[in-house]
């Protein structure tokens, strides 16, 4: 399990996250949602171990996560930052195969396992028929599975996904959030998403934690949540509630 207990964290005199009490455990998808600016990529990347935090502690199986190497803590979780790092003139198999890197010792080649564990990445993430291509090539979509498929390759038992849906359409965004909800489903992970639309966050996750000026205002199931109460009180915005025409999960409309 991984767990955050009244972390804070704190820069330049500005409080980024205020006492967050937090869990999550793998065989779920807990989707971080909030305004801009309310804490969530500073949890996601404390979670990561990728910020110092200044209160409260980590701990991922009941040991602090300071306490793990880089290595072990990478053959742990694997992290997605918002902000991508430059992969021109890599191939997809490449770069997929990055993800690989805490399995391996300095300067060792690829060894047979660490191919296996690619060209699996790349079946279940159905990047395969491209993956000889340079990621300069690919749409946004196919971009987006391709660095899942890195983070796959890394296996690990938890996902930290930082708005991998932000700058795809709408017909990408149901392709990778329907692919992470199978991973959830069919690999037994803990993915933890940073998502923008509170409809997508209701029909995929299993549960939501809303930020509010660092603070967490709600945690819970999706109709615990999916009230025009507590919506308010995340969003500021009075919302109406529609059942969707054919799952039957309730639908925010402002």
């Amino acid at each position: 399990m991984l767990c955050a207990d009244q972390l804070t964290i704190s820069r330049q005199g500005n409080t980024l996250l205020d006492n967050v009490s937090c869990e999550m455990d793998t065989n779920e998808l807990v989707a971080l949602v909030g305004h801009n600016g309310s804490g969530k990529s500073t949890l996601i990347k404390a979670l990561a171990g990728e910020m110092t935090i200044n209160g409260g502690s980590i701990r991922l199986d009941e040991r602090h996560i300071s306490d793990y190497s880089s290595k072990e803590l990478a053959k742990q979780m694997a992290y997605l930052p918002q902000q991508l790092p430059d992969a021109a003139g890599f191939t997809v198999r490449e770069l997929v195969m990055l993800g690989r890197y805490p399995h391996q010792k300095w300067l060792q080649k690829p060894n047979q396992i660490d191919k296996d564990k690619v060209a699996q990445a790349m079946r279940i993430t159905q990047v395969e028929a491209f993956a000889d291509r340079t990621t300069t090539t690919l749409s946004g979509g196919e971009r987006a599975r391709v660095w899942l498929a890195m983070c796959l390759a890394q296996d690990t038992r938890y996902l930290l996904l930082d708005e991998p849906l932000a700058a795809l359409d709408m017909h990408y965004q149901l392709e990778v959030i329907q692919l992470i909800r199978r991973l959830v489903d069919e690999q037994g992970l803990c993915v933890i998403i940073i998502v923008h639309d509170i409809n997508l966050a209701a029909q995929y996750a299993d549960r939501i934690i809303a930020l509010k000026n660092g603070r967490v205002c709600h945690k819970g199931d999706i109709k615990s949540t999916m009230q025009p109460n507590i919506l308010r009180s995340i969003f500021n915005v009075d919302m109406q509630l529609l059942r969707h025409p054919i799952t039957g999960q309730p639908v925010a409309i402002a």
